[in-house]
């Protein structure tokens, strides 16, 4: 009898955990969520569309707030770039999908967002 008590919670400290993990793997998925429509738009105003550039560059943008957005959040390739001050470095010859979409304060993602290719010389 105390054999299959054991296994009885041995079983529940499995669900338990298993639905503890998944729980915790959604809630940190921000960009599952649907971007937020506040009226924000943002428009990359440098550089253009199918431009020539070098492998380090500005990158310039104009963000009209909505009622959530606070600031931008860039992607190279549909990779974040943690940390952007303003300039891309160093990135490979070829072409390059620039994003820079509107986020609230809270990191999650609007719907205002703006996507041009460059090619690195």
């Amino acid at each position: 009898m105390q054999m299959i008590g054991r296994i009885g919670l041995m079983g529940l400290g499995i669900v338990l955990g298993s639905y503890l993990s998944g729980v915790l793997v959604f809630a940190e998925d921000k960009s599952a969520a649907a971007p937020i429509d506040d009226g924000s738009k943002v428009v990359i105003t440098s550089p253009k569309e199918g431009d020539e550039v070098d492998d380090s560059f500005e990158v310039k943008y104009e963000l009209t707030k909505g009622s959530e957005a606070t600031h931008v959040h860039v992607y190279v390739d549909g990779q974040y770039q943690k940390g952007f001050s303003g300039m891309l470095k160093g990135l490979s010859k070829g072409d390059h999908k620039i994003t820079v979409q509107g986020a609230t304060k809270d990191h999650a993602l609007v719907k205002a967002s703006h996507t041009i290719i460059v090619e690195v010389e």
